[in-house]
């Protein structure tokens, strides 16, 4: 399984506030909820066992106009699983994809 880890060096940005939940929370509350996809769609889907669901929810987080909070405080939260800010997370870390439940195949060109 490849790992990626993902940090926001962008020192030209002007600075926002602490990536908490509660501050996504308010941020996500001055939105229009109907632009907001995990809000409009089901949050299982966030959480999917299935990787073309998990791919789904990626593809949704990329028009969130709140989703650079988003991901910015699920990486200083080091979120446990989940799709945040358009990235699933495991274990504390970015991984690219998710991989469908049993063994790997074998043959490579399969996957």
């Amino acid at each position: 399984m490849t790992i990626s880890v993902l940090n926001r060096t962008d020192t030209a940005a002007p600075k926002q506030a602490e990536p908490t939940l509660g501050a996504l929370h308010d941020r996500a509350g001055q939105v229009d909820e109907d632009l907001l996809p995990c809000r409009i769609n089901n949050p299982e889907l966030w959480f999917a066992e299935l990787p073309v669901d998990v791919e789904f929810a990626k593809t949704l987080c990329q028009d969130c106009p709140v989703q650079a909070l988003c991901l910015d405080g699920a990486l200083e939260r080091r979120e446990p699983w989940g799709v945040w800010g358009g990235e699933l997370f495991l274990q504390g870390v970015v991984i690219p994809r998710k991989r469908p439940r049993g063994r790997p195949r074998k043959d490579e060109a399969a996957a």
